[in-house]
């Protein structure tokens, strides 16, 4: 018989993936499949990081090259060993800094350093915490500005 789920009161609603960012070895051919192949369009595209963000209905999916200044952050390429996602993204609201990090902390994650970052909606705050296995996901509170 399966153990029930007890659930905590977040700090917060999910209310959305916001993005996915995928570590790339050929990031010309991913922007390819995901634009002609799967109906993506590009939103951005900053060369100078390597980073290349498709837009997805509401969401975003990136594409981080694996040899530009933000690829060669998360070291060796995607391989059978390796892991190929980078983060996830989790729209939150709302985004009570105090409150989130006092949730967080009290269930032993340490949250990372808090400041605007772009998504799917725009610059908004944002934060990065560790699941138990180490998946690195950013939880994303509302726009505060748009732009690309």
């Amino acid at each position: 018989m399966p153990k029930s789920i007890i659930r905590k009161r977040a700090a917060f609603e999910i209310l959305a993936l916001d993005h996915v960012v995928l570590r790339v070895t050929n990031p010309s051919r991913l922007k390819r499949f995901y634009c002609d192949v799967l109906g993506c369009s590009v939103e951005r595209e900053r060369p100078e990081l390597g980073l290349t963000q498709l837009r997805a209905g509401v969401s975003l999916v990136d594409l981080i090259a694996v040899d530009g200044e933000l690829g060669r952050a998360g070291g060796m390429a995607p391989g059978k060993t390796r892991r190929n996602m980078d983060h996830l993204c989790l729209r939150i609201e709302p985004f009570d800094p105090n409150a989130l990090v006092a949730h967080l902390v009290s269930n032993g994650v340490t949250v990372g350093e808090i400041k605007s970052r772009f998504g799917a909606d725009g610059y908004g705050p944002s934060l990065y915490v560790s699941d138990p296995e180490g998946n690195v996901i950013e939880l994303k509170g509302p726009p505060t500005r748009a732009g690309k």
